[in-house]
């Protein structure tokens, strides 16, 4: 059974860590295409602004992995903070998309 909680951990950590990474990857990008475009100054204000929470939830997700390590009772410390941490990057990334997105279907 400990085995069961712990890869579930495991698995839901580097969930997590992707989600994080994801996020701050994207804010990386947008960051970087506002730079080199002129009138782009608000876009970056913006990605600047949200670069605390890219970082924040990369923290807690990597925090998680490192605790899927201990014991059972450590896995699901790992499970509440991974799922917390790559739920709130997932729904920050959405939100950013949802913001600036142009093009079509």
């Amino acid at each position: 059974m400990d085995t069961i909680i712990h890869l579930v951990a495991f698995l839901i950590a580097i969930a997590s860590v992707l989600a994080a990474l994801g996020h701050a990857g994207y804010l990386a990008m947008l960051s970087s295409a506002a730079n080199k475009r002129a009138g782009g100054a608000p876009i970056a204000q913006y990605v600047r602004s949200r670069f605390a929470v890219a970082g924040g939830t990369t923290a807690l997700s990597l925090l998680a992995l490192l605790l899927t390590s201990g014991g059972p009772a450590l896995d699901i410390v790992a499970i509440i903070l991974a799922v917390g941490s790559g739920g709130t990057a997932v729904k920050a990334l959405q939100s950013t998309q949802s913001k600036y997105r142009t093009g079509g279907r």
